[in-house]
């Protein structure tokens, strides 16, 4: 494998030097050049054409989610957000997303993390992941949508179907395309995995939810599945459905927990999609969007011999294919489309 080549951008010359001497890994990344802010990046990436930048997010001149729509604008390059865990820094990350941006990283300590080595392997796994992106992919920059209003309908209704949904790289601005197609008035409760850490899943719910027509939220233990509402695994826990009983009646439940993970990832898709199967039967609906590995393909499997429906995001429109591949690879799935008509093939099943 040839050498990667990274750009590390950050306003703190001493962030740029703990990133830089964490990231020189002999015989598979090289630092090839710094920044100290936006400006200084967007002429470094025409300089040198680095294989993948990691981005600070907050820096003086122009930040880094203004770098990140001139650097997509210009010369497309896999971005890895380097991001504050705060509700501003998650918001901030988010943007820098839906511009266009890969991924992100948690920086644990704030802005200066003398301690940034805790996200070593996490960023090096990324970036080794970004450099696999065809660059062709990066060039679409997904607007920015305005918050909806949400239309009348019933509240609280007890869903009879469930459309559980499995997503990673590349996962967040496609679940925006999708959630924000989907009608508030559809007939199913929706199950979201978003590999995703802790301290994000609540702003990046919030976020669908201002952009969407159903409601958005971080699911909480206990939750219900409701017609026209997308429940969030939150980071760090897995979320299955249960049917339990409240009061004269047995609802279908959602329980959180922090069980081994799966695929080496916690919340795990195929966790969601094995209990939705159980619960729902042949009323539930799987869809595998963007993201590395094969999280989800299990899942859809057992959906489909539930009598349950599939479908996956085709390769042209994922940023990366590996999920939607494994899926197909494994004969479950009943649906090959581009992002954006995934809405439309969910309205169409259910």
């Amino acid at each position: 494998m040839s050498l990667i080549r990274v750009l590390v951008v950050d306003d703190s010359i001493l962030m740029r030097t703990i990133i830089s001497d964490m990231l020189n890994v002999p015989g598979e990344i090289s630092v090839v050049g710094t920044a100290k802010n936006g400006m200084e990046a967007v002429e470094k990436v025409k300089e040198l054409s680095p294989d993948v930048i990691t981005m600070d997010v907050e820096m003086p001149g122009m930040d880094g989610i203004s770098a990140v729509r001139a650097i997509m604008r210009q010369r497309p390059t896999p971005i890895i957000m380097v991001s504050a865990v705060t509700k501003e820094g998650a918001h901030a990350t988010f943007s820098a997303l839906a511009a266009g941006a890969v991924d992100f990283v948690t920086k644990p300590s704030g802005s200066i993390s003398l301690d940034i080595e805790r996200v070593k392997e996490s960023l090096i796994k990324k970036i080794k992941t970004a450099c696999k992106i065809d660059r062709e992919k990066l060039s679409y920059s997904h607007a920015t949508k305005g918050q909806k209003i949400k239309s009348e309908r019933n509240r609280g209704v007890r869903a009879s179907n469930v459309v559980v949904i499995g997503t990673s790289t590349g996962g967040p601005p496609a679940l925006e395309k999708v959630l924000s197609s989907i009608p508030g008035n559809i007939n199913a409760g929706i199950l979201i995995v978003q590999h995703m850490p802790p301290g994000f899943t609540r702003s990046f719910a919030e976020r669908l939810d201002r952009i969407s027509d159903i409601d958005v939220k971080e699911a909480e233990d206990g939750d219900h599945v409701n017609n026209g509402l997308a429940l969030i695994a939150p980071g760090n826990y897995h979320m299955e459905i249960v049917k339990e009983k409240a009061g004269i009646i047995r609802r279908e439940t959602v329980r959180l927990n922090q069980g081994p993970s799966v695929h080496s990832v916690r919340p795990a898709a195929d966790i969601t999609m094995n209990s939705a199967a159980d619960i729902y039967g042949s009323k539930v609906l799987g869809v595998v969007l963007t993201g590395m590995g094969c999280d989800g393909a299990f899942g859809l499997k057992n959906i489909k011999s539930r009598g349950g429906r599939t479908i996956a995001c085709d390769e042209k429109t994922s940023v990366i294919f590996g999920m939607p591949r494994a899926a197909i690879e494994l004969g479950c799935v009943d649906s090959v489309v581009p992002l954006d008509r995934i809405a439309d093939e969910i309205m169409k099943m259910l």
